[in-house]
């Protein structure tokens, strides 16, 4: 296996430059131990205006068949005499991403104390790959790589014998990308889709794979138009890894689009403590009254949205009158809880039919959302920017369109009754706001207002005489119309 990373430059900014980044000296040639064989690392040419860096993979087809994963090509193949004759140590893969990454690993990283500068800004590069295996062919090949920044991707397929043209091409080709981009994000890219194009892998896809996908992907393969292929072939199809993946990059697009850190979008789950309120028993009252509106409502198929750790989605599933319920929530870690508390793993196949869980921002209209009888927002708005509220209310009213809707939130009124909450605090760390009864009146009667709802108001917990409710719900209905009329009929 065979690839080449060339560069140009001048007396001022030499090319040789290449040789701090890939913390390889051009003036010596290196050889290193994999698992599989040995990786050599040398210069064919090194001047101030040029410089090639070359990484010859040697391998040693018997190390490859004893300690192959067991299957697929390399592994244990039909024929027992394919596990020696083969491609695999002439046509790029996952073994050369992982002799990159043994290699080149700081190069990878980002990483030079000798030229920090050098390393973080772009530079112009040629990379060549003499034989690439391109399940896809060259049209997969330029999808891949035209998106990321290269101003050429040239992927010319190798003929099976130049003699007989007529045999057509073999399903190599030889990759040469040029353009301007940091060396370590070049290297990120090789080792990703080296594997991806091969769609093979010669080792076992464990659990930790995800991880690798993601760090070596920050920055491009969350808006990548062909990031679903890209993920499902580098996990080797593996469902339920692929499915982790593809959550944890949702919600790197998300932060992204918002200009916010991962973490601040992934709040949903208190670490110290369970994020159920105290006291208790509220909680409990508060689920009571949304069960009980749901099934005044008549709802059969019913959103949580902002499920948190689950426990109104588990409360649901204990009601045989609900058969189709979807917990919703932007955060990775809670869903993962809710997971656990469901034990969507250990349950019956009947049961696990009426739940599912998902993950979306609330803010972003999703058309999976569409078509339910209702939506419950249960402590919810709270946790939202003020200027975010009509994100959500256009996503939820105006996109979605559940015909009934619950929103419940903290009456702040009621704070005075909370012997252990300091004056002016309000319930949870992370609540933007805390309303009065008139404000959640007044904001609640311009959404249905706005969208087509009529809503009246529940009160949750002992409707103190003075200060109200410690919790408030808002009951919204579609208002029947001759479209709703007909639809109600079809139903």
């Amino acid at each position: 296996m065979f690839l080449t990373i060339s560069t140009t430059g001048t007396p001022e900014r030499p090319a040789t430059d290449l040789g701090f980044l890939l913390h390889k000296h051009p003036g010596k040639a290196q050889a290193f131990s994999t698992s599989h064989g040995t990786a050599h690392v040398f210069y064919p040419e090194a001047s101030d205006e040029r410089c090639t860096a070359a990484l010859l993979l040697e391998v040693d087809p018997v190390a490859l068949v004893r300690r192959g994963k067991g299957k697929g090509r390399g592994g244990a193949p039909d024929a027992a005499l394919a596990q020696y004759v083969n491609d695999r140590p002439y046509a790029a893969s996952s073994l050369l991403s992982v002799a990159m990454s043994t290699v080149f690993k700081s190069a990878l990283s980002g990483a030079c104390k000798a030229m920090p500068e050098r390393a973080e800004a772009p530079m112009e590069l040629r990379i060549e790959v003499p034989a690439l295996p391109a399940r896809g062919g060259a049209e997969l090949v330029r999808k891949l790589f035209g998106p990321l920044g290269w101003s050429r991707v040239d992927a010319v397929a190798v003929p099976l014998d130049e003699r007989f043209p007529e045999w057509g091409d073999s399903r190599y080709v030889r990759l040469v990308l040029e353009g301007e981009l940091r060396l370590a994000d070049a290297l990120r890219q090789l080792y990703v889709l080296l594997p991806v194009l091969d769609d093979a892998k010669h080792y076992w896809v464990a659990p930790d794979e995800v991880d690798k996908l993601l760090r070596a992907g920050e920055g491009w393969l969350a808006e990548h138009p062909e990031h679903k292929l890209i993920t499902s072939r580098y996990l080797s199809r593996r469902w339920g890894l692929t499915r982790e993946a593809m959550q944890r990059l949702e919600l790197v697009r998300l932060a992204e689009s918002d200009d916010l850190d991962v973490e601040s979008i992934d709040n949903a789950v208190d670490e110290s403590a369970d994020t159920e309120e105290r006291p208790v028993p509220l909680a409990a009252r508060r689920r009571d009254a949304i069960l009980a509106a749901l099934t005044a409502a008549g709802a059969s198929r019913v959103l949580d949205l902002g499920c948190g750790q689950g426990q109104l989605v588990q409360a649901l599933l204990k009601d045989t009158r609900f058969e189709e319920i979807v917990g919703v929530d932007v955060s990775m870690r809670a869903l993962t809880i809710a997971l656990r508390r469901l034990k969507l793993d250990r349950m019956g196949e009947r049961q696990a039919a009426r739940v599912a869980l998902r993950q979306s921002s609330l803010t972003y209209t999703d058309k999976r959302l569409k078509g339910y009888d209702a939506a419950v927002l249960s402590e919810v708005i709270e946790h939202l920017d003020l200027a975010r509220l009509p994100a959500l209310e256009f996503a939820v009213f105006g996109s979605a369109r559940p015909r009934t809707v619950l929103v419940t939130t903290p009456n702040v009124e009621y704070n005075v009754r909370w012997e252990t909450l300091p004056a002016g605090h309000a319930r949870h760390g992370d609540h933007r706001f805390e309303w009065t009864r008139a404000e959640f009146r007044d904001w609640a009667g311009g959404v249905a207002a706005r969208h087509g709802y009529d809503v009246e108001f529940v009160p949750v917990g002992e409707d103190d005489p003075e200060v109200g409710p410690p919790t408030q719900m808002a009951v919204f209905t579609m208002a029947r119309t001759d479209e709703t009329e007909k639809e109600a009929k079809a139903a």
